[in-house]
């Protein structure tokens, strides 16, 4: 038995031989660390390119029949990023579900580990170099007051407690919808606060030079990575070396 970030006790076998990830950064996660333990994935789930498992829909409809047929020893998720209806079918069917919580950029670092010793591997070599790339990143001399949208039609963005307002924290830029009751409000861009930089990721909206920063005119656009600013997995070792340029 281990207890997952929920507080939860989860069922895990004494041996994980066969893993189902439904979060595209735990997919990466674990197919960094253990190739092979992994047996099926969301059709999202692109890193490692050369992944080739079974693949059960995506993080928001996962094909749970598939998911049971597929005998997982363990099927880690995300409080964020799956659904509670899903991960409670597959407890029900006697499937050990381990879901992490990951808001912060020490978080997800600890959540990480706790996850892949869950599935019985040791803290991988990633996990540290991630760990030693962000705490080498300097502190800002300088802060910026950012938006940072995910969608458009209706425009939604990152509001509070969110991992990547956290990244985007350390690196000096402060999300003017941080104090919104929402963790992905809605909102118009006509009448946010004075913000000085728009940060437009590529994922889960495609935003592009010609698709996005003409919303925001007189305001400097950055268009970056969405693994970089959204994904916590081995990605955040590129993300501690590539967003505080981008974002400069």
């Amino acid at each position: 038995m281990v207890i997952d970030d929920e507080g939860r006790t989860v069922p895990v076998p004494a041996e994980v031989r066969r893993v189902v990830s439904i979060v595209p950064s735990l997919t990466e996660a674990v197919a960094a660390t253990a190739p092979g333990l992994l047996v099926g994935a969301t059709d999202w789930c692109t890193h490692p390119a050369e992944l080739d498992v079974p693949r059960i829909r995506g993080t928001k409809n996962p094909d749970v029949e598939a998911i049971i047929a597929l005998a997982p020893d363990l099927v880690v998720a995300n409080q964020e990023e799956n659904r509670l209806p899903d991960l409670d079918a597959l407890r029900a069917a006697g499937v050990a579900v381990y879901v992490t919580d990951i808001r912060t950029l020490d978080g997800a670092i600890a959540s990480l580990g706790r996850m892949l010793a869950a599935c019985g591997l040791a803290r991988p070599g990633w996990l540290d170099a991630a760990e030693r790339a962000w705490a080498a990143v300097p502190e800002p001399v300088q802060r910026r007051r950012a938006v940072i949208p995910i969608w458009r039609r209706p425009w939604m963005a990152v509001g509070s407690d969110t991992f990547t307002g956290a990244l985007l924290a350390r690196v000096g830029v402060d999300n003017v919808l941080a104090a919104d009751p929402e963790r992905y409000p809605k909102f118009d861009p006509v009448a946010l606060a004075p913000h000085d930089l728009v940060v437009l990721p590529d994922e889960p909206y495609l935003f592009t030079a010609s698709d996005g920063p003409e919303a925001f005119p007189d305001v400097r656009a950055a268009l970056v990575s969405g693994r970089l600013l959204t994904w916590y997995g081995p990605s955040l070792v590129d993300a501690a070396r590539e967003l505080p340029a981008a974002l400069r």
